[in-house]
């Protein structure tokens, strides 16, 4: 079987020529040692397959890794969003508190400036008062008065109507906001009882005070020009353990 492939072409014309010359042991004693060397020559044709195989092996181990350093990564800054997504809330309210954005009224007051402010006489403001309740909670809420009249750097008092008609205690909880929005800034409270938890007895019924001016600097904006109404709401919530109040000038469905 290997006498053909010796005499192909592709085997140099001496070596041919000596196998063709070459007859009865001979041949065969020459074609013996033809089969041993071809044997000895396939282990050495698989060294490739072999290191190809290592050299994959290595690639994947190293892909892993790699897919393993990506992953964690990944699961940081989500935990990382997750995070600050929780902590965004009470941030951006007290920033709207500190601004008056969002139609949020401007929380903290300046005791110098609250003695020495001037009113602005010539400038009549009304302030009309709204109160609602969120599903979540079954109480009576309303405003004492449905409007008043001041001017900017003038102190006012309004007073609001809280009543648990249920036969089981309520702790209750309230955001709130100013409109039109950009006079929020404006719009200063000395006392307030948002954001706090109020908590009402089975029937009880209590007033709840707000404290508030607005700044005269509110005369001084282009943009109050022709504001002559501002409306201060209340919404109360039922406070409950991971209670998420809305943002300031959002809804509240």
């Amino acid at each position: 079987m290997l006498l053909p492939l010796l005499l192909r072409p592709s085997f140099s014309p001496p070596l041919t020529g000596c196998v063709r010359g070459l007859h009865g042991s001979s041949q065969r004693t020459l074609l013996s040692q033809c089969e041993h060397l071809l044997r000895r020559r396939r282990p050495a044709s698989r060294l490739p397959t072999r290191n190809h195989s290592r050299k994959s092996r290595g690639q994947e181990e190293e892909w892993r890794t790699r897919n393993k350093t990506v992953l964690t990564y990944i699961a940081a800054a989500g935990v990382g969003m997750i995070g600050l997504s929780y902590a965004s809330v009470p941030l951006y309210r007290l920033y709207c508190q500190a601004t008056g954005l969002g139609g949020t009224a401007v929380a903290g007051h300046d005791t110098d400036q609250v003695e020495t402010m001037k009113p602005v006489k010539e400038r009549i403001i009304k302030v009309t008062f709204n109160a609602d309740t969120h599903a979540s909670i079954q109480w009576n809420f309303r405003p004492q008065q449905t409007e008043i009249y001041v001017v900017p750097g003038e102190t006012a008092l309004a007073f609001y109507r809280a009543k648990n008609p249920t036969d089981k205690p309520i702790i209750g909880i309230s955001t709130y906001n100013v409109v039109p929005f950009d006079a929020g800034q404006y719009f200063n409270k000395i006392q307030c009882f948002c954001f706090e938890e109020q908590r009402l007895n089975p029937h009880e019924e209590v007033d709840m005070p707000v404290f508030f001016y607005i700044d005269p600097e509110f005369d001084d904006d282009p943009r109050m020009a022709r504001v002559d109404t501002i409306t201060l709401s209340y919404t109360f919530f039922e406070a409950k353990e991971g209670q998420q109040l809305p943002l300031p000038g959002y809804s509240y469905n």
